[in-house]
């Protein structure tokens, strides 16, 4: 498998779940007759960041990973998200982003030195191989998967193909 296909296909498909877990949520929220702003101060502990900023720690990882591998600069998109509107839009823009990529930009960035910065110490450094599989796609699974569990744990009715993408 080339790096192409494991990071554009892959993150564009996890992307276009979360906008539909969203979808599902906000029809759950209409349809219980509740306001769907409610989802956005989800978190499972107090300390854990808040339904939000997972959709943006997402969104910045898969932009990331395609920039970074392909050694351009990771474009800074503020987080100013307030309304699930604004969420689906970070995901579309994020995934309109990541398919704005070519194979011949990725493919051959497995030894690409990949340097992530980091708030303190000293930045993580990887080969394109290595920021791939350990890192940048484990940390947009993370962050999904917790997307997914926050709405699940609110009710909202989604099962296992709606994270596996099976559409």
């Amino acid at each position: 498998m080339d790096m192409f296909t494991a990071t554009v296909p892959v993150f564009d498909r996890m992307l276009g779940s979360m906008q539909a877990w969203i979808g599902i949520a906000r029809e759950h929220a209409k349809t219980k007759g509740f306001d769907e702003s409610v989802y956005l101060t989800l978190r499972l502990a107090p300390d854990m960041l808040p339904l939000p900023r997972q959709v943006q720690i997402a969104s910045d990882g898969a932009k990331g990973a395609v920039a970074r591998l392909s050694g351009q600069d990771v474009p800074s998109w503020a987080d100013s998200e307030v309304t699930l509107d604004d969420l689906l839009a970070r995901l579309q823009k994020t995934r309109d982003y990541v398919n704005s990529f070519k194979p011949e930009q990725l493919n051959g960035s497995e030894q690409r030195e990949v340097t992530v910065p980091r708030r303190q110490g000293d930045p993580f450094k990887f080969s394109g191989e290595d920021f791939l599989r350990f890192f940048a796609t484990p940390n947009l699974y993370f962050h999904a998967t917790t997307l997914y569990a926050l709405l699940r744990h609110a009710g909202v009715p989604l099962g296992k193909m709606d994270f596996l993408g099976n559409r």
